[in-house]
């Protein structure tokens, strides 16, 4: 090190050592070990290239000694004044001359023992090479140095680069987070701007749908399908025509008036497997009897059984109008008059809660007749004369029936309000034509079916405009299934209005009559005049084709999934 500051004859001292301490200041960041370590490296190094340099003198004298060694001692004092800003590199330098000194020492004594005389150029050419050497070995010293600090730099820019680089990329991948959020809130807002306006365009828009026909709901067809397939497959063909009748007690069993059923009523279904028996007034004697009597009924037939009675409230009230005590909802005229849909859904829950009690589970009500005039044979029993108020009525009747698990009947289709003569003395004309009916008299009835009714009673009303040979409604297949049927959509039970009424047993006989209402698409017969020739008659129909087994299969379908219906709530 001592070396490296001969130079001082080209600068001032002052000057040399503001350089030297600049370089020094430039250094400071560098780890103070490497430095010691690279200046050890040097001093070994300028050690050595001395000793090559004074083996290849052959002369060397003692002023050569002195003068080495008056350099060695003016360099240790420029040495010393430049690093003192730094002690462990002041240490370092110091013991490096030291063994520089010695080893120049022991190199001197022996080339002076060996050659006694050297001559001036000799000297410069040495003392030149050292000069240069040192320059040499300061250069490339700086120079590590430099690219030390560069590679340092460069390192510590890379880190921050790639410091930079990730928190750029986390700012954009939470930008575009932000940006996705803030496109899927304005595309919600779109879409809840663009319902509303939709909504608002629907509400002033009317649009009146052709109404469509009624279809069953899938499952539970299925369902109900499967069961009445099962218990046709085991019924005999004398069981099925049966199931078609539904009879009073007295026919069943023959007795006058029956009160009770015992082992004739038994004995009488094991042979007319009959699908359902109703009941008047003089079978009701009072609510324990007329509990017992159902109750045992029912357990006596092989097959599920319809309990039926005309309860419609008003003057038309078996049970209402018995000794049992229940509540008489009164006629239905007096709740249609009130305009209130609400009483005449009560009414019908009145009705089917007591009956349902008592154990019957079929109400042939509500009567869904337009009363057209004031002596109209209907009379009170109807809702009214406005055709809007009664469907309205009657619908909300047939809720308040089937809500608790009792099957409503709307009748008497196609309506009898416009007549004043009764079917029960003989026949009765209707004079209006199908269309008219269609504004009028039917729209009842499809409000009752739209409502969930079980049933449609056919009367035996002429409609003259319709059937030029004046065949009653209870027997015309226009009135049954091209009107009621089809048209209309109604998929239950289309049961007659007793056939032994006049307008039918004046005109046609028993055999003639069941024949001809189950050919027209009637579903079950009600009251024949005479249930075993009826019976018969049906059966031979069927045995010898004038009647298809198919044809009793589909009627028997609709009553079964009627009957099986309450067994799946």
């Amino acid at each position: 090190m001592g070396k490296l500051f001969r130079r001082k004859n080209k600068y001032s001292d002052e000057e040399f050592e503001d350089d030297d301490m600049l370089e020094e200041d430039e250094l400071e960041d560098d780890d103070s070990d490497d430095d010691m370590d690279d200046e050890d490296d040097i001093d070994e190094e300028d050690g050595e290239d001395d000793d090559s340099d004074e083996e290849e003198d052959d002369e060397d004298d003692d002023s050569d000694e002195e003068e080495d060694d008056s350099d060695e001692e003016e360099d240790d004092s420029d040495e010393e004044e430049d690093d003192e800003d730094d002690d462990s590199d002041e240490e370092e330098d110091d013991e490096g001359d030291d063994s520089d000194e010695e080893e120049d020492d022991e190199g001197d004594d022996s080339d002076e023992e060996e050659d006694d005389e050297d001559d001036d150029s000799d000297e410069e050419e040495d003392d030149e090479d050292d000069d240069s050497d040192e320059e040499d070995d300061e250069e490339d010293r700086r120079a590590y140095r430099r690219k030390r600090r560069i590679r340092n730099q460069i390192i510590s820019y890379s880190v921050v680069a790639v410091v930079l680089a990730a928190i750029v990329a986390g700012g954009v991948s939470v930008g575009k987070s932000i940006a996705a959020v803030v496109r899927e809130k304005k595309l919600a807002e779109e879409q809840i701007k663009l319902a509303e306006e939709q909504e608002a365009q629907a509400a002033h828009e009317v649009v009146i749908d052709a109404p469509e026909p009624m279809v069953e709901e899938e499952p539970e067809e299925d369902y109900l399908g499967k069961m009445v397939e099962d218990v046709l497959a085991d019924m005999t063909l004398e069981d099925k025509v049966a199931g078609l009748f539904i009879v009073t007690p007295e026919a069943l069993t023959g007795v006058n008036t029956a009160t009770q059923a015992g082992d004739g009523t038994q004995e009488a279904l094991n042979k007319y497997a009959v699908g359902g028996l109703i009941y008047f007034s003089q079978n009701i004697l009072d609510k324990e009897q007329i509990t017992q009597m159902l109750s045992n009924t029912a357990a006596k037939s092989r097959y599920p059984v319809f309990l039926a009675v005309d309860e419609e409230g008003g003057s038309v009230s078996r049970v209402a109008n018995s000794d049992i005590d229940v509540i008489n909802v009164g006629d239905m005229a007096e709740i249609g008059a009130s305009g209130d849909g609400v009483q005449a859904y009560e009414a019908g829950v009145n009705i089917g809660s007591y009956l349902k009690e008592l154990g019957f589970n079929l109400d042939f009500a509500p009567v869904a007749d337009i009363a057209g005039s004031e002596d109209s044979a209907i009379g009170s029993r109807s809702f009214g004369s406005d055709a809007q108020l009664v469907g309205e009525m009657v619908a909300n009747a047939v809720g308040g029936i089937e809500s608790v698990g009792v099957s409503s009947c709307l009748k008497h289709f196609p309506g009898l309000g416009d007549t004043s003569d009764d079917t029960h003395d003989g026949r009765v004309e209707i004079t209006k034509t199908l269309d008219e009916m269609r504004q009028s008299d039917l729209l009842p009835f499809k409000a009752g079916i739209d409502a969930g009714a079980d049933f449609v009673m056919v009367s035996h009303a002429t409609l003259s405009s319709v059937e030029g040979d004046a065949v009653p409604s209870s027997l015309s297949r226009t009135v049954m299934t091209d009107v009621l049927r089809n048209e209309l959509g109604f998929q239950g039970v289309i049961i007659t209005d007793a056939l032994d009424m006049g307008a039918i047993t004046e005109y046609y006989t028993t055999e003639e009559t069941v024949v001809m209402a189950v050919q027209a698409g009637a579903d079950m017969l009600l009251m024949p005049d005479d249930f075993e020739t009826a019976y018969n008659a049906l059966l031979a129909a069927v045995q010898d084709g004038t009647i298809s087994e198919e044809r009793v299969n589909e009627s028997l379908e609709r009553i079964y999934r009627i009957k099986y219906a309450g067994k799946l709530e």
